[in-house]
């Protein structure tokens, strides 16, 4: 039998009041694609942090071993220098140098302190073509999309004689044709020999790339499977994530009974959204939609068909010029110019990208849920710490966010929890209306049920529900009507009886113009 490439041993790491990893063991075999899945705060991304350095030798115990020989990385350098290369979730390229700048940040190639260009852009330039990327090296990394600052990431792994490729969620910001490209590359880099470590939440991803998958559950190793084996199915995976069965990927909720004759919670109509730079661009084209108390509405569409901008341009007009149209709310026009505003209205919005725009990182979580309803907590214009604490606990215990106190801050919890903070937030401000884009991006099958459980429980409540997914499952699992949208323009609104994957897809992709 192969020696492995990779042994982890027993590997515990702690932070103040958390143990993030008890008595991990993982095995890599040479010249294999080894996935790595568990639910958010299960401990996988704290792992790889641990063999690349990140986390360095002497603040875990265990140890390591690397094609046989012990390993005791003191910074991610050290193993760079081993061929160990991490490529995180959040890409770290720098957006306004070139990408042969970025390729090449910190292991230029320079003779007597200069660095040759000529020979940086030949060395990019076959990087490039190595990873099927078609960019001249000269080109800002800020003019090109996430799929291929991903593609940059992989070249700038190879520029370091890469042995083990580590991916944390490489296509969670990617669509399904930059996901494509990208899973086909890590198939042409394991033919190239190259070991790789994928994790994802994306158990179709697995399916298609990975040999073996191990599975963490609460900081600790479940079990390893053979990922082409008939009884490795998604389901066997899932009850390894989660510790149960999940019979059911969305909870069981009686379909938007209402009449129809009711007055919608909120009605837009004829809304129109010019490009904030490119004024003669239209993003938004005259969309009309309702959605009434108690109802979950989806829309869907592809990247580009204008969803998340029609949203931000509701909430408090945050997106876009030259913006027209109409927002009712139970038949009466109201103005929603700005975020105060539209928040004073009862509208919420979750954003898609909650680390940008939905949370203070370095704040921490009772700061973050009653950031958007400080009056509730205050009195005569001072915050009252008490009150902030109560109200923040409440939701800590309500919405399963987990973490040992709400002193704890949001930039250390996993991606689940941090959108549990996002939803607390805007649920404590007491909205009429939410409107959700992309809440379970990201996130694991187990923190989806929750999110969808919460979803759920607030159009039960009364709340008027407007869901933004890319994941068409999803929209058909929680919705009650979806639009469709392409190129800006509104292309369908399909009920829940009558939509599939093929309905909404041949909406998704027709023309109006």
């Amino acid at each position: 039998m192969t020696a492995p490439i990779l042994e982890m041993r027993s590997i515990v790491k702690t932070f103040p009041g958390v143990t993030a990893l008890s008595d991990v063991t993982l095995t890599v075999a040479p010249g294999e694609v080894h996935a790595i899945c568990g639910e958010n705060g299960a401990g996988k991304s704290t792992l790889m942090k641990v063999l690349s350095g990140v986390h360095p030798h002497g603040n875990y115990d265990g140890e390591i071993l690397f094609q046989g020989e012990p390993c005791a990385f003191k910074d991610i350098r050290a193993s760079e220098r081993r061929g160990i290369v991490i490529i995180h979730q959040e890409l770290a390229l720098v957006p306004y140098l070139s990408i042969a700048e970025n390729i090449f940040l910190g292991n230029e190639h320079a003779r007597r302190g200069v660095i040759s260009w000529n020979e940086t852009l030949r060395h990019a330039a076959r990087l490039l073509r190595r990873v099927g990327l078609d960019e001249r090296p000269q080109t800002r990394i800020a003019d090109i999309g996430v799929g291929k600052q991903q593609l940059v990431e992989i070249a700038k792994a190879l520029s370091k004689k890469v042995r083990l490729l580590i991916l944390d969620e490489p296509t969670a910001a990617l669509n399904d044709e930059d996901s494509a490209n990208l899973l086909d590359l890590i198939l042409e880099l394991k033919d190239q020999g190259i070991t790789s470590i994928i994790i994802s939440h994306k158990l179709n991803e697995i399916a298609r790339v990975a040999d073996s998958v191990t599975i963490l559950r609460d900081g600790r190793t479940i079990e390893t499977l053979d990922v082409k084996a008939p009884a490795t199915t998604e389901d066997r995976i899932i009850r390894g994530m989660v510790g149960r069965d999940l019979d059911h990927r969305f909870p069981e909720r009686t379909p938007y009974g209402g009449d129809p004759g009711d007055r919608p919670a909120l009605e837009v109509r004829d809304w129109t959204v010019h490009h904030p730079i490119d004024h003669q661009r239209k993003v938004v084209d005259r969309v009309s939609l309702t959605v009434r108390r108690g109802e979950i509405v989806g829309i869907a569409g592809l990247m580009g068909a204008g969803r998340t901008e029609l949203a931000m341009s509701l909430f408090g007009r945050s997106y876009g010029h030259g913006i027209s149209g109409t927002v009712l709310k139970h038949g009466v026009e109201i103005r929603t110019r700005t975020v105060p505003e539209a928040v004073g209205h009862g509208i919420a919005y979750v954003t898609e990208d909650r680390k940008t725009y939905g949370l203070n990182l370095i704040d921490t979580i009772g700061r973050n849920i009653t950031l958007s309803a400080l009056p509730k907590v205050s009195r005569r214009g001072v915050v009252d710490e008490h009150e902030e604490t109560r109200v923040a606990e409440s939701y800590r215990r309500s919405m399963n966010i987990k973490a040992p106190t709400v002193f704890e801050q949001v930039g250390r919890l996993s991606g689940g929890n941090q959108q549990k903070v996002v939803l607390s937030k805007w649920i404590f401000a007491g909205p009429d209306v939410l409107v959700l884009d992309e809440p379970t991006r990201g996130i694991d099958v187990g923190a989806k049920y929750e999110i969808y459980t919460v979803i759920d429980r607030l159009a039960a409540e009364g709340k008027a529900i407007v869901l933004i997914s890319s994941e068409l499952p999803e929209l058909l699992g929680m919705c009650d009507r979806v639009y469709t949208m392409a190129a800006g323009r509104i292309t369908g609104e399909i009920p829940r009886a009558e939509a599939t994957q093929e309905v909404l897809m041949r909406h998704m992709t027709m023309d109006k113009r």
